[in-house]
């Protein structure tokens, strides 16, 4: 099925994302995953769902509006869609409230073992976190390593310092040493599965306290 942007432009799927087309593929990764067994999002999924159970939070992941404009009926009982268009460019996968916060935050994958790659974030993306970050939302990403089976809660400051430096001419991607450094790593558990609310805890005290030095 051809999926395409707004603007017309065909859409590409990236590693990091999981279309219908390379199912076999995380078939495979997943059975790669004895001790895991399931995708970024699944788990992110199942721990939204704990903190809705517990009324901890209040977060869900988005959903992606569509445009269908080719349809194609091999049998009464069948429908194939051949084409269709995202209405509007996406922003971040999953929003909500915790806690009187606005909670909004991107989750992304790589297979890679020594660096995340920016090309896997766009623009509009980074756009959209500078927004909510100017109206003091809570903003950030969720990176998994998947062949370190490490999972990182990245402020959305490193990325936004990364991004920085990438249209200067540098780098263009970011080196694992940043997140071991510059970010939370947390560890997958039973329930909740991934527990990324205790790193957002853990970001609100530090902007707290770098607040209170200002004062």
């Amino acid at each position: 099925m051809a999926i395409r942007y707004p603007n017309g432009k065909l859409y590409k799927a990236t590693p990091t994302e999981t279309p219908a087309a390379s199912k076999s593929k995380k078939k495979d990764k997943d059975f790669s995953y004895s001790n895991r067994g399931k995708s970024l999002e699944d788990d992110l999924n199942e721990t939204n769902a704990f903190y809705l159970q517990k009324n901890l939070a209040n977060i869900h992941k988005k959903p992606v509006p569509v445009q269908i404009v080719k349809v194609e009926y091999p049998s009464r009982s069948a429908a194939v869609i051949r084409e269709a268009y995202f209405r509007t460019p996406s922003t971040t996968d999953y929003n909500g409230v915790w806690n009187g916060y606005y909670i909004d935050f991107e989750a992304k994958e790589t297979e890679s073992k020594t660096a995340f790659p920016l090309k896997n974030i766009h623009l509009h993306q980074v756009t959209h976190m500078k927004s909510v970050k100017m109206q003091k939302g809570i903003t950030f990403f969720i990176i998994r390593f998947s062949a370190l089976m490490r999972d990182f809660i990245v402020p959305f400051e490193v990325i936004e310092s990364a991004w920085q430096q990438m249209e200067e001419g540098g780098r263009k991607s970011i080196p694992l040493t940043i997140f071991e450094q510059q970010t939370v790593e947390v560890k997958t558990g039973y329930n909740p599965r991934l527990d990324y609310l205790s790193a957002v805890k853990k970001f609100i005290a530090n902007k707290t306290v770098c607040e209170s030095e200002e004062i």
